[in-house]
């Protein structure tokens, strides 16, 4: 199994949005890119940590491609604006693409890239890319908060 992690607003929206595909083995909610050890969701909701809300993905890649996680993750955000998505406003809730490999990293870049030249959208895309580092995984209520709630996931 391989790994993908990204962040891309609220984590609840995007795991479930993940949940979804088809070689999708496993998800789990956490933050990721900050500064302190062992946040709590209170933690990173004061936009001090400097962690992004983030959804790790479990794939095999027999089933899915990592190009295919890519377009997922574009269509269930707007990448284009810095620091909120919605109502959700900070740091926390970046665009971001963590990658667990240099082929993930050229990977990301490339969509990044076909996405902005595409013309799709009339702002640039302010996505990060940049290296994983250590995840912390959300509070146990965080996990698989929306399918607990019968509520299905964003824009696919």
């Amino acid at each position: 199994m391989r790994k993908a992690t990204f962040g891309a607003g609220c984590f609840w929206g995007v795991e479930a949005a993940f949940r979804e595909v088809k070689g999708v083995t496993a998800t789990r909610v956490g933050y990721l890119g900050g500064t302190m050890k062992n946040p709590t969701y209170h933690d990173v909701c004061t936009d001090m940590t400097g962690h992004a809300e983030v959804v790790e993905v479990e794939f095999d890649q027999s089933q899915v491609s990592y190009e295919d996680l890519l377009n997922v993750f574009w269509t269930c955000h707007d990448p284009t604006q810095l620091n909120r998505q919605g109502p959700d406003v900070g740091t926390q809730y970046r665009s971001a693409i963590f990658f667990h490999s240099p082929e993930q990293e050229e990977a990301a870049t490339a969509s990044k890239e076909k996405l902005q030249a595409s013309g799709r959208y009339k702002r640039p895309i302010v996505t990060e890319i940049a290296p994983v580092s250590e995840f912390w995984m959300a509070e146990d209520y965080h996990q698989q908060y929306l399918g607990k709630r019968g509520i299905k996931s964003c824009h696919l």
